[in-house]
């Protein structure tokens, strides 16, 4: 996966104010690759729609996949015949490396791609930009799997499209309806942090940016289209498949071992009501303590099965102590990720080996609860073992928190460091000579 450098934490959305003639809001970009039969009648029938609904300035960018056929001329001829028609060639194929090329080059704060096919009504152009426009959504896709959307399309690209987005729920957990649609768009501020994070530059591009950024916490707006197939399609269905399904496997696997720096697409949400601050409570509390508390319960079920396990073997104190500890392992492993949000395996070792400190006040709780229950009865009933052992993690539970929170997942954001004078000094002449870095 990629790591570059990316421009850093987004700022919080804006409504894009009103431009005047000439400076484009929108930039759609149309991917081509040996589509002479279409293109001309895609563009000019685009260029009406716009001219006619659209009430912003806006672009048409041609980008075209090393056409080998008549493609470029067409494209050149449009490009000269219209000032809001930009031709872009590139020498090598893949839809996913033209529109992180041409998006990435547009000065245009708004970015579309659509099929040169034309498949989606242009009817939902319009709805697909607007919540960018208004600064409330991040990213827009059209769903052709909506309960309003409305398809004619043969069963086995129905079959294939509901399949695919199934796995994609199964194993990435992404919870938008249509990751192939050709029909998105996405704010260039976002583009500018996000495409530098995504590997593919094929078909699976569009499932990785959406999923990369549903990850990240962007928002993503749905808009229900209406779409015919194209019976003429190029596209290789097998092939597209078998390289969607790696891709499915790179990204889930990139996700899994934490590295992607996802914190780089981090955004300020402004009015958004949960993101105020709220005195004598500390940042995050509310959301690492559901964390928490989820991962408590699943850890301590998997203590209890442990336990039971392990005393149909041996007694009481080495069984609760061997649970405990592998359950503390996995307990300080879940947390470290989905609690305390750390990602990738910087420090890992290091607060395994706190997490096993917490460990042990965890165990000299449960096992002097063992010692004093062993102390009043010989023998007791093993139900009873459990229930104070309940009670005792419950305890420690409390007390585990309060040291993962404050010892071995502290929340250094807010604690700026101090910077050398080196660094004090180029950040001055960053300021005073406008340096972008």
């Amino acid at each position: 996966m990629r790591t570059d450098s990316s421009p850093g934490t987004l700022p919080a959305r804006e409504h894009l104010p009103a431009t005047a003639a000439g400076t484009p809001v929108l930039d759609v970009v149309i991917p081509v690759y040996n589509e002479e039969k279409d293109l001309r009648r895609c563009v000019l029938r685009l260029r009406e729609h716009l001219a006619r609904t659209f009430p912003y300035a806006f672009r048409v960018t041609i980008a075209d996949n090393a056409s080998t056929d008549g493609t470029p001329l067409i494209a050149a001829e449009l490009a000269a015949g219209h000032p809001d028609v930009t031709n872009f060639r590139l020498e090598r194929k893949g839809r996913g490396r033209a529109l992180r090329t041409v998006w990435s080059a547009s000065d245009a704060p708004v970015l579309a791609y659509m099929d040169v096919d034309l498949s989606t009504d242009l009817n939902a152009l319009l709805p697909l930009v607007a919540p960018l426009i208004s600064g409330h959504s991040d990213l827009a896709i059209g769903s052709r799997l909506s309960r309003t959307s409305r398809v004619v399309r043969g069963p086995k690209r129905e079959f294939i499209s509901r399949a695919y987005n199934l796995i994609l729920r199964g194993s990435l957990q992404a919870r938008f309806s249509d990751a192939q649609c050709g029909f998105k768009a996405i704010r260039r501020e976002v583009a500018q942090v996000l495409l530098p994070l995504v590997e593919d530059t094929g078909w699976f591009f569009d499932t990785e940016m959406l999923v990369l950024a549903e990850r990240a916490g962007l928002r993503i707006h749905e808009v229900p289209v209406d779409w015919v197939d194209d019976p003429d399609s190029t596209v290789h269905i097998v092939r597209t498949a078998t390289d969607d399904l790696k891709g499915v496997w790179r990204v889930g696997r990139a996700l899994t071992t934490g590295s992607l720096p996802l914190d780089r697409l981090a955004r300020p949400f402004g009015d958004d009501p949960r993101d105020r601050e709220i005195t004598d409570v500390p940042k995050g509390l509310a959301r690492q303590l559901v964390g928490f508390c989820v991962v408590g319960g699943l850890s301590t079920l998997f203590y209890l099965l442990l336990y039971s396990g392990f005393r149909q073997f041996g007694g009481s104190q080495a069984a609760n102590a061997l649970a405990l500890l592998l359950s503390a392992l996995a307990n300080t492993a879940a947390n470290r990720r989905l609690t305390f949000g750390v990602r990738g395996r910087g420090g890992a070792v290091r607060h395994q080996a706190q997490g096993l400190v917490v460990f042990a006040i965890g165990l000299a709780l449960t096992s002097g609860s063992l010692a004093a229950l062993n102390a009043a009865t010989t023998s007791p009933a093993h139900s009873t073992e459990i229930a104070v052992l309940v009670v005792a993690n419950l305890a420690a539970t409390v007390l585990r928190f309060l040291l993962f929170r404050a010892w071995v997942f502290p929340d250094r954001r807010d604690a700026a460091p101090v910077p050398s004078p080196t660094q004090a000094h180029a950040e001055l002449t960053t300021i005073s000579t406008g340096d972008p870095r």
